[in-house]
């Protein structure tokens, strides 16, 4: 994510509310909305925001949390050009793009589906050219490159290419598909 992004997830006043009571210790949806004075509806749509760009995360527990790794690399990162990130020339799929992958990595899976597909098939297209022939042991490594310092591992992530036939698998060989 990026600083302009951040800066403009955190324009609304429920969203900060939000964020805040999450931040302060607020584990659930009926805490948060005790909490920063919203109605459940505000307190929802604002939670949902926060998780679709990252801020705020889903314990297994059913928690919230605050992702502060988020903002931890984003310290380290400084100000990032705000042409950086991947252009294909279709404004909706950059601004997906740059928000989950950045400098050739992936940052996070999206969780909406659709983005999800959108971020694989440019993982895909950048990593693997069509009618050549890996072998799993190139694979993995390939996809690694995308996974180094991000929630994903290569695995589920070649699991994803494959389920979605980016990539086709057979004896031991993958695939993708001519153009």
């Amino acid at each position: 994510m990026a600083t302009d992004q951040l800066l403009r997830l955190f324009a609304e006043q429920n969203r900060v509310r939000a964020f805040a009571a999450v931040a302060l210790g607020a584990e659930t949806t009926e805490q948060v909305a005790e909490v920063a004075g919203l109605t459940p509806k505000g307190t929802a749509v604002a939670l949902l925001k926060l998780r679709e760009q990252g801020v705020v995360k889903t314990m297994d527990d059913g928690e919230l949390r605050v992702d502060y790794d988020l903002f931890k690399n984003l310290a380290r990162q400084g100000e990032e050009p705000a042409d950086e990130g991947p252009l294909t020339g279709d404004e909706h799929t950059d601004m997906i793009l740059r928000t989950f992958v950045r400098g050739g990595r992936l940052i996070r899976l999206p969780a909406q589906w659709s983005r999800k597909q959108v971020v694989l098939q440019h993982i895909a297209e950048q990593t693997f050219t069509p009618g050549v022939e890996y072998p799993e042991r190139i694979v993995n490594e390939k996809l690694r490159a995308w996974c180094e310092d991000g929630e994903v591992d290569h695995v589920t992530l070649r699991r994803y290419l494959v389920d979605l036939h980016h990539l086709r698998r057979g004896d031991g060989i993958y695939r993708r598909a001519k153009a």
